[in-house]
């Protein structure tokens, strides 16, 4: 789930990325690169760690020209992190390309080989977008009639991209000398928009970013999503032209991006996620009402940030007392996306502290986005109770997330779900609480749907082993789980049409 940026201005556009990263910071914390463009050449500077910390003046001072792309990374499938993997990607044949890519290519082994064998092409790192980025070039060396590109050319390759590449990718790429380009898979996966802004002197700039909320932050007005297969081009001069790529489109954005991913200020594919997050509060109210009438909760209390939204609908519509008794520290990274286990269930306390009275003595609902691993939820149950709750129960605005993720989010290990292979109430007593409320999944789809009916189908594989793309077997889980030294849990798959019905109630546990 990585942030990524591209950006033709008729200035300097350095300090633009820079700005522009720092807003999608919250989309990885690994890594971060920026390159720029000037006439023929390139200048680029990466490395591990925040923005903040990757760049110093000395840098922004080198990042010459009016394009460029940036990118924040985030390890996808558990990957250890190699400074080699930081993006962007460069490659100088043909042409000279820059690449930077959100997302996850299930087939990366298979075109691994094929690169070397076929396009006899070096892949030097473990990363995926090194392997798109091959593609891609080879893809253009195809297309293009010897030395000469042109439009045609440039779509007919990023067709060709998503002839051989399964799985979920939002990329933007600079082409030396010719401009920027920015493609999303055909199912629409990871998320992609463009926006744009006119200069004072009559130019037009053009952004294309990861979530919308890059755009309102550099002054840009959003057009638009890129559209599932779709490629965007865009010229040093500012001239904009677009065409389908993709023989078989279909619309289907991750779901977990509006649970937890997102920031709540950004619209994707026409949703709003703040607005999705209270219609999840919303459904998940209704539940608790339909399957715990008698349910006596004193106050709602959310897990910061994520499940705001959520928690302060539910109070609102089970007309009980919003209070926030959770004081978070700002200088903590989102536990979800640490690298390690052991890091996550240390920084959970470091990261969060009561505020003892909206505990003492009462029966508190607890609200989080989602339920992963389980770590910070156990905890955070935990803290409640030593701030006095008499009753700590505990609602997750997502359904019970039981299965890998292998389009871009670090959750590929089943053993390491708290849900995998446990029921609610199995879960429930694993956290230590004394009920466990789960979003429905037809509820969680309702509730995004519901802002923008044209949106028929998501990618919900997390919840439902569902896999979109229909490409996932057994045992490319298998190999998953073997890369992270992780156990098969005995992987089960269900296609794309199928996905079993979850029966999921709020749990009482009985005192000990």
């Amino acid at each position: 789930m990585c942030g990524i940026l591209g950006v033709v201005a008729t200035s300097l556009v350095n300090q633009l990325l820079y700005d522009g990263l720092l807003v999608l910071q919250h989309r990885g914390q690994d890594a971060a690169g920026i390159a720029t463009g000037e006439n023929d050449r390139f200048f680029m500077h990466k490395g591990p760690g925040l923005v903040r910390d990757v760049f110093r003046t000395r840098n922004m001072r080198n990042l010459a020209g009016n394009w460029g792309i940036g990118h924040a990374r985030y390890p996808t499938a558990g990957s250890a992190f190699s400074a080699a993997e930081a993006q962007p990607f460069y490659v100088n044949s043909p042409f000279g390309l820059l690449l930077a890519h959100n997302g996850n290519l299930t087939n990366a082994e298979a075109l691994k080989r094929e690169i070397f064998l076929t396009d006899r092409r070096h892949i030097n790192t473990n990363s995926d977008s090194e392997v798109l980025l091959n593609v891609l070039a080879h893809e253009l060396e195809a297309a293009a009639s010897g030395l000469r590109l042109d439009d045609a050319a440039v779509f007919r390759a990023v067709a060709g991209v998503h002839r051989r590449c399964r799985g979920a990718y939002a990329a933007v790429a600079m082409i030396a000398g010719y401009g920027l380009l920015a493609f999303r898979d055909p199912y629409g996966i990871r998320p992609l928009v463009i926006g744009k802004r006119d200069t004072p002197t009559g130019g037009t700039e053009w952004l294309v970013a990861s979530e919308s909320v890059a755009l309102d932050a550099l002054g840009f007005k959003l057009l638009r999503d890129v559209a599932p297969g779709e490629a965007v081009l865009i010229d040093m001069d500012g001239n904009f032209r677009s065409r389908q790529c993709a023989e078989r489109t279909v619309e289907a954005p991750c779901m977990f991006e509006y649970v937890y991913l997102a920031r709540p200020d950004s619209i994707m594919d026409g949703v709003s996620v703040y607005e999705a997050r209270l219609k999840m509060g919303e459904f998940l109210a209704e539940k608790l009402k339909r399957t715990a009438p008698h349910a006596a909760i004193d106050v709602v209390i959310p897990i910061p940030d994520s499940s705001r939204p959520s928690a302060l609908e539910m109070a609102l519509r089970l007309g009980v007392p919003y209070r926030e008794g959770f004081v978070k520290n700002r200088y903590i990274g989102r536990t979800f996306i640490m690298p390690g286990q052991g890091a996550r269930r240390k920084s959970v306390r470091q990261k969060l502290n009561t505020i003892h009275q909206e505990f003492r003595g009462k029966s508190v609902l607890l609200v989080d986005d989602s339920i992963v691993r389980g770590t910070t939820s156990k905890e955070i149950v935990s803290m409640a109770r030593e701030a006095g709750a008499a009753k700590v129960y505990m609602a997750s605005a997502a359904p019970p997330v039981r299965y890998a993720n292998v389009y871009g989010i670090d959750m590929p290990t089943r053993g390491e779900l708290i849900a995998s292979g446990r029921d609610e109430a199995e879960v429930c007593r694993e956290i230590g609480a004394d009920g466990l409320l789960y979003q429905d999944l037809d509820d969680l789809k309702a509730a995004v749907r519901s802002l923008n009916p044209a949106l028929q189908l998501f990618e919900t594989s997390c919840f439902d082993g569902s896999y979109i793309t229909g490409d996932i077997t057994a045992e490319y889980l298998s190999g998953v789980e073997n890369q992270r030294g992780g156990k098969d849990q005995g992987l089960s798959i269900e296609s794309a049409e199928g996905g079993g019905q979850l029966d999921l109630n709020l749990v009482d546990q009985e005192e000990p």
